[in-house]
């Protein structure tokens, strides 16, 4: 398939615009609604700098790493879901964490390629090639377990029915035709990803590795697609939690006078309300409404 690789350059050309302009859409948004939820990791006690006494003449001080802890912590191991709802998180965590041995999968591919570009050929090259076996096949084999799993409990759990899209379906549906594909590669094609890490040199070096075997090739054109599909979808959460996290959950930055946030704040009072229900004074700025009360 000659086109196959420029099919591949189009797929990731359009990831990365499409999630690009996701994240400038997020990041020219108004200011959030301030959450006031405590504790909040980067302190170290439990409560708010605001309980002090005079704390606006106190300098403050932020412990990042206990906050990149947290996230870490939620990230690969879905800690909230956990805790809150223990059935999906059986299926939610392999899912999740077999997406991120792919991420880790095609990580060590690409390092790996790089090398064989420069003519590097060593023990290291060879423990990253065993790794990437490792992190694409256990990512297959859970990405798959995961998908199926959701798939099962968002059919038969009633609680999750009516919040359930035809859409959620698609997506899980397609990831799991993807990491399919993969499982299949792997399994029939290409055991070692040696003919993978050929076709990403070539994509790098822009000297595209035509791929003769149809299995492989079904999965680089799932993939591609995929690619294609997700800056498109709500599965950009995956780097929204960035600011659901930073900039919203644990967002405690005070409005002081001449501060940026005081500035967006009165960005935000001066818009128009543009309501239908009757209670709402339709036309009138959200200074008003925050001033007078709402009647």
């Amino acid at each position: 398939m000659v086109w196959l690789p420029y099919f591949s350059y189009l797929a990731v050309l359009i990831f990365v615009i499409g999630i690009g302009a996701k994240a400038i859409k997020y990041l020219r948004m108004p200011i959030h609604l301030r959450w006031e939820l405590y504790p909040i990791p980067h302190e170290k006690k439990d409560g708010s700098y605001f309980e002090e006494i005079d704390w606006w003449k106190k300098p403050r001080k932020k412990h990042y790493l206990n906050q990149i802890i947290f996230m870490i912590q939620e990230i690969l191991f879905i800690r909230a879901l956990y805790h809150h709802n223990r059935k999906m998180w059986y299926a939610s965590f392999p899912f999740h964490f077999g997406l991120y041995l792919i991420i880790g999968w095609l990580f060590l591919l690409i390092i790996g390629a790089l090398l064989n570009a420069f003519g590097i050929v060593n023990n290291l090259t060879e423990i990253i090639q065993t790794l990437a076996i490792i992190f694409g096949a256990g990512g297959f084999i859970l990405g798959i377990i995961g998908s199926l799993g959701l798939i099962i409990r968002r059919a038969t759990a009633e609680e999750l029915k009516e919040y359930t899209a035809p859409e959620d379906y698609f997506n899980l549906f397609f990831i799991l035709a993807v990491l399919g594909s993969g499982l299949l590669a792997w399994l029939f094609s290409d055991g070692k990803f040696l003919v993978m890490k050929d076709y990403l040199k070539g994509l790098i070096t822009l000297k595209p590795v035509i791929i003769e075997d149809g299995i492989i090739a079904g999965y680089v054109i799932l993939f591609s697609l995929f690619l294609i599909y997700l800056p498109f979808t709500h599965m950009t959460h995956f780097f929204m939690k960035y600011f659901m996290w930073d900039k919203v959950r644990f967002e405690d930055e005070p409005n002081l006078p001449g501060s940026k946030i005081e500035a967006k704040v009165a960005e935000v009072l001066n818009y128009t309300q543009n309501w239908s229900a009757p209670h709402i004074p339709t036309g009138t700025k959200w200074g008003e409404a925050a001033s007078k009360g709402v009647e």
